[in-house]
């Protein structure tokens, strides 16, 4: 992994730390929510998505496990790939889907699954 100069940025309503930096021309977002119980990951990645308006962003969510609840609630507005890290923990990367994205309601962070 590269040297990433992550800065530590502040979203609003979220309740871990995120952090940005660059990977080429894409601004990435950053968080950690795999020490977090529900309804925490639903609640700092709609933060986060809010920030993903256009295709040279995308945010990295870190989680315990793939958060179903948010996918099902959001999956078909964001391109999604996920990975299996050697920890077990899951990352998520969420882009930047044109004519789907803007249509998201990233105002509901209740957790239903």
């Amino acid at each position: 992994m590269s040297d990433l100069q992550k800065e530590k940025i502040e979203v609003a309503g979220a309740t871990v730390d995120f952090y940005k930096y660059n990977e080429g021309d894409v601004e990435v977002y950053e968080f950690d929510t795999s020490r977090c119980g529900p309804p925490e990951p639903m609640v700092n990645a709609m933060a986060g998505l809010k920030m993903i308006d256009g295709a040279n962003k995308k945010l990295v969510m870190i989680n315990h496990k793939k958060p179903m609840g948010l996918l099902n609630k959001i999956g078909e507005n964001y391109n999604i790939s996920d990975e299996t890290l050697e920890d077990g923990r899951v990352k998520l990367i969420f882009t930047y889907k044109e004519g789907a994205s803007e249509k998201a309601n990233l105002n509901d962070s209740a957790c239903h699954g």
